[in-house]
């Protein structure tokens, strides 16, 4: 059943639209999602791009002083650019305060060698292009679980697969959850609720999805959904902080993700762009604050998942090979 509260937020500018005869029409009770997280509440918080210990240590720090509530932290630039102590450090530092760690997974397209990448087509993006790519991401996945991780990014749909069956045969932990990565985020219900077979616990779709979009895939899938409410500028430079209650409204269970528009690459990150990073940090965690004083402002806050949860609730998969 959906959350009434969900339904009765207040939409921007209500009030005074309606008093001068402008007021759009009621929200159709039949677009809100029917699901939430597993525990309860509807949305959690993301804070990406955090690519090492001391922006970690920055994401905690301004999050405590901002009051922004964090339930995950992810990286972009993968588990092979962190050495074993670092991914020790991050792992202890989210653990201490019960917010999960997503670490990306192994080689990618876009840094391989290949050129079709670089063609006006983009080639196959960021996908592992080979068996050593995948291997690659499969090396990643048990470096890093065997390190505390227990998340991980992938931008494949066949290391997806591939990293869900080594979950399901014992090699990775049974509460890994596998998270797909917003360079191939799906943009129908039909790919979707195939990639939540595939073995997604969350899906990062690509954030110019409209409202109606999110809607359409409740109606397939309750796998929970990521999405940049401002998305870098290589995904588009999207800032939707107005839309967040509406967009909860619809794509619930969400992850609300605060990115960053108008800020330089980072990735593959190293010392040599460390001040960047580590401002960048701190800015998303201050566009979280905007986006949360939206919310409460239009009377959407109260749906949050409580703090330390992190698990998507049962899901639909394809039977894996015996």
């Amino acid at each position: 059943m959906t959350d009434a509260s969900a339904t009765a937020a207040r939409r921007p500018g209500e009030p005074a639209l309606t008093a001068l005869d402008l007021a759009a029409p009621d929200p159709d009770p039949a677009d809100s999602s029917p699901h939430s997280f597993p525990g309860g509440g509807r949305w959690r918080t993301e804070i990406p791009s955090c690519e090492g210990p001391e922006a970690l240590a920055v994401v905690l720090e301004e999050s405590a002083r901002l009051d922004v509530p964090v339930h995950r932290i992810s990286q972009g630039s993968g588990v092979w650019m962190l050495t074993d102590a670092e991914i020790t450090e991050m792992a202890g530092a989210s653990a201490e305060r019960g917010v999960e760690l997503c670490l990306f997974t192994g080689p990618r397209g876009t840094w391989d060698t290949g050129g079709s990448v670089r063609t006006d087509s983009g080639g196959a993006g960021p996908r592992a292009r080979g068996h050593d790519a995948v291997a690659g991401c499969v090396e990643d996945a048990l470096r890093a679980t065997a390190l505390g991780v227990r998340c991980l990014l992938v931008a494949d749909e066949g290391v997806l697969w591939t990293l869900h069956r080594a979950r399901t045969a014992g090699l990775l932990p049974a509460d890994t959850t596998l998270k797909v990565s917003a360079l191939i985020g799906p943009v129908n219900p039909a790919a979707y609720a195939v990639h939540e077979r595939l073995g997604a616990d969350s899906v990062n779709v690509p954030s110019d999805l409209t409202p109606a979009h999110l809607t359409e895939i409740r109606r397939v899938s309750a796998a929970p959904m990521d999405m940049y409410i401002e998305a870098p500028d290589d995904l588009g430079g999207y800032v939707r902080m107005y839309e967040v209650a509406e967009l909860i409204r619809r794509g619930a269970p969400l992850y609300l993700k605060f990115g960053l528009s108008r800020a330089p690459g980072i990735y593959p990150y190293g010392h040599h762009v460390r001040d960047v990073a580590l401002a960048s940090a701190r800015e998303r965690v201050r566009r979280g604050r905007l986006a949360l004083d939206l919310l409460e402002r239009h009377g959407a806050a109260g749906d949050m998942a409580p703090l330390g949860s992190r698990l998507p609730g049962p899901l639909t998969r394809f039977d894996t090979p015996a």
